[in-house]
Parts: C-alpha cells; sequence; structure tokens
C-alpha cells in the first residue's frame, strides 16, 4: 500500500516557496503521490477555510512536475469536476499526465460550496448529474483520441457517490470518513478500486470517539487504521494534515513533524 499527502495549495502561508518546500519534504519522506485541492472562485463560504491565494490545482502540479522527483506521483483531491468543460479538463488531465511521465491522477467530486457553483454560473442542483455527464464525456474523449488517460479517483460516499465510483471510477476515493463508514461502503458494494484520503491530527492519548474519523487519534491508532485500511485493499491512502483552520498553513512545519513520525512508524511496521 502506498502513502501520499494532501498539501495544501492555499492561505496566507502558502506561496511558491513554500509549495516547493512542501514538495521536497514529501518526497525526502519517501511518500509516493502528492495531491491538491481545487476552487476556482473563492466566494465567501470557500474562503472561510480555504482563503486565498488559492493556486490553481493544474497549473501547480504541472510547475511540480518539473521540479519535484520523477517518482512522486502527482493528483487531485479533488478537482470539482462541474466547474469546468468536461474536454478542457479531459485535455489538461491527459497533457499533465503524459508530461509528468505518467504520473498524474484525477480525482474527482461533484463539488459543495454553493455560492461559488453560483459565482461560475453552474446549477449546483445539478452537480450530480454533471458530474456523471462530464465523466463520461472525458472517457470517450481519451478513448476517441487514444490518448494517455489517468487514474480517476471518484470521491464521496453517497449513495449516487458509490454508483459513480463503480461506473466511471479506476478507485473509489472517499474523504476523512469514519473506518465503520468504509468498511460498511466496502462490504456493500463491488468497486474497482479503494483509495481513501483520512485525516491526520495526532494527539497525546487515545480518542474514544465512537465514530473517530479515521487518522484521528495517538500514533497507535493512527498506525492500526492504516494497517486495517491496507486489510481492506486500499491501494494508496492519502494523509491530510489540514484541519480547517487557515493559520496553520504559516507553520507547515508542525504537520511535517506528523506526516514524518507517521512515516517512520509505517517503514518499522512495514
Amino acid at each position: 500500500m502506498q502513502l501520499g499527502v494532501n498539501v495544501p495549495n492555499f492561505g496566507p502561508g502558502t506561496d511558491p516557496g513554500v509549495l516547493r518546500a512542501w514538495a521536497r519534504v514529501v518526497s525526502g519522506l519517501g511518500f509516493d503521490l502528492l495531491m491538491v485541492s481545487d476552487h476556482v472562485a473563492v466566494t465567501p463560504d470557500v474562503a472561510e477555510r480555504y482563503p486565498e491565494p488559492f493556486y490553481d490545482p493544474f497549473t501547480t502540479l504541472s510547475w511540480l512536475a518539473g521540479i519535484s522527483d520523477g517518482g512522486l506521483r502527482l493528483g487531485t483531491t479533488v478537482l470539482v469536476l462541474p466547474y469546468r468543460h468536461p474536454l478542457l479538463v479531459a485535455r489538461m488531465a491527459s497533457n499533465l499526465h503524459q508530461l509528468s511521465g505518467g504520473r498524474f491522477v484525477l480525482g474527482v467530486g461533484v463539488g459543495w460550496a454553493r455560492q461559488e457553483f453560483d459565482a461560475l454560473g453552474v446549477p449546483y442542483r445539478a452537480r450530480g448529474r454533471l458530474t456523471d455527464e462530464y465523466l463520461g464525456v472525458m472517457r470517450e474523449a481519451w478513448r476517441a483520441e487514444d490518448s494517455a488517460a489517468p487514474a480517476v479517483w471518484v470521491g464521496g460516499h453517497s449513495a449516487a457517490a458509490i454508483r459513480r465510483a463503480a461506473a466511471f471510477g479506476d478507485a473509489w476515493h472517499p474523504l476523512r470518513l469514519p473506518m465503520t463508514r468504509m468498511r460498511s461502503v466496502l462490504a456493500d458494494n463491488a468497486l474497482p478500486g479503494f483509495a481513501p484520503r483520512i485525516a491526520l491530527r495526532q494527539t497525546d492519548a487515545p480518542v474514544q470517539e465512537a465514530e473517530r474519523p479515521a487518522g484521528v487519534g495517538d500514533l497507535e491508532q493512527i498506525m492500526g487504521d492504516l494497517g486495517e485500511l491496507r486489510e481492506l485493499g486500499a491501494e494508496t491512502v492519502v494523509l491530510d494534515p489540514y484541519h480547517g483552520d487557515p493559520a496553520q498553513t504559516h507553520h507547515p512545519e508542525t504537520a511535517w513533524r506528523a506526516l514524518a513520525a507517521v512515516t517512520e512508524q509505517w517503514r518499522t511496521e512495514s
């Protein structure tokens, strides 16, 4: 099982130098995958958690592909698919996959920020239908052009999202779920693959909540979660050390220490 990191490509403490440092740390610690998020219009509902500057994922990953280790995969977790024309996304994703030497992973989702949908003129209530339609268009475009298609990870955990992952995805990519919920979905559905994104929040004492999100707890609990995800068939697990406070982006070294602790223990136990 491979490990990845969701890197903040937003916030007051983020700039090109910090993004370059993140890439060095992620690669240096031995992670396999670096992923970034997506927003186009930083409307008030978005800015509360993900304020500007917000670096475009395709631009950011193209730049990182040129300056990062050639073995480090790059991806989106997740691209809000209804925001862009599907033929444009298909072309950009295929080009990035080719130019990076086959290192790109396209994680997609339907989105949640109603004000951002309004700002972009995209109907919020149609976002699920549009995502299904766009995934079909993209798959057809890649087949017709015989172009390099990246792996597609489909986010979300609703019934519609599960059906979408089974119909269009190469993996189901749930975000920050408790282990009980992921076990249930995997037991009840035939899915093409499994690549979850979990939190990374290390505590001094064990977390006793019944519905504790995977990746939240002391180091023993976090390592237990990773071991269970491997047993459930996860090909890749993406660790997300951002907890919703933009001030965190001023101090990436806190996240780096947590990531280092996990990788050191993972190597010891694997």
